[in-house]
């Protein structure tokens, strides 16, 4: 069995969705899935969000037995109730950084060049990136030493241009994530709007929207093992 490796699942604290007067933030599906797909394989999970602290949650539904168990695990209750801040991370001390979706990042993950920095020491030594759904919206600031978006000529997805036209929020997002990847030099591939659909192009890693979480995970777990 491959040994122990720790996770960086980093969530919005972006609570308004632009001026709808509509809440937004984490979408709870997207860290819990992951969640469970990373402890299964034996792994350890930490939380961060941009401002620490409780971040915003968004999607949150009990039905769902998994949701359930992450909230009412007293490990990451505790750590979701008190996340670390960015400036508070050592990127030496996580094997992977996977960036959770909900609306929220598109105004909170692009500009922060903390998570930017985080992303890239995490990548340069050999460790995962991954990202799910608007979370690979941390991926449009992120260049690498050298200068060069860490996503330039890489195979990638995220929620697509169709997807936000589908969900009616094209005008209210600060800008389109797929446009913008792509005019990063990131090879976007989309499937059909809302169809589980993850990319791995070697250790970036990325999922189209929600119902990818769990095929997203399961290709980080895989990237980890042969990083």
């Amino acid at each position: 069995m491959s040994r122990t490796k720790t996770v960086l699942i980093v969530l919005t604290s972006h609570a308004e969705l632009g001026d709808t007067g509509r809440a937004t933030g984490y979408y709870l599906p997207e860290v819990a899935h992951p969640w469970k797909v990373f402890t299964d394989a034996g792994h350890r999970v930490d939380l961060a969000s941009v401002r620490g602290g409780r971040p915003p949650a968004s999607g949150v539904d009990l039905n769902d037995s998994v949701q359930k168990a992450f909230l009412e695990d007293p490990e990451m209750s505790a750590k979701l109730a008190d996340t670390l801040r960015p400036e508070d991370v050592d990127p030496a001390a996580y094997e992977a950084v996977f960036f959770a979706g909900g609306h929220g990042t598109m105004w909170d993950f692009p500009g922060n060049g903390t998570l930017a920095a985080l992303a890239r020491d995490v990548y340069e030594a050999g460790g995962v990136v991954a990202a799910l759904c608007h979370g690979p919206a941390a991926l449009v600031g992120v260049r690498l030493s050298d200068g060069r978006p860490l996503v330039e000529g890489k195979r990638l997805t995220g929620f697509s241009n169709a997807e936000e036209a589908a969900v009616g929020l094209t005008d209210v997002v600060p800008f389109a994530l797929q446009t913008a990847l792509e005019e990063l030099g990131g090879k976007h591939e989309s499937a059909a709007p809302f169809a589980a659909h993850a990319v791995t192009d070697g250790r970036l890693v990325t999922g189209q929207n929600p119902a990818s979480a769990t095929d997203t995970a399961m290709a980080t777990v895989l990237a980890l093992a042969s990083s």
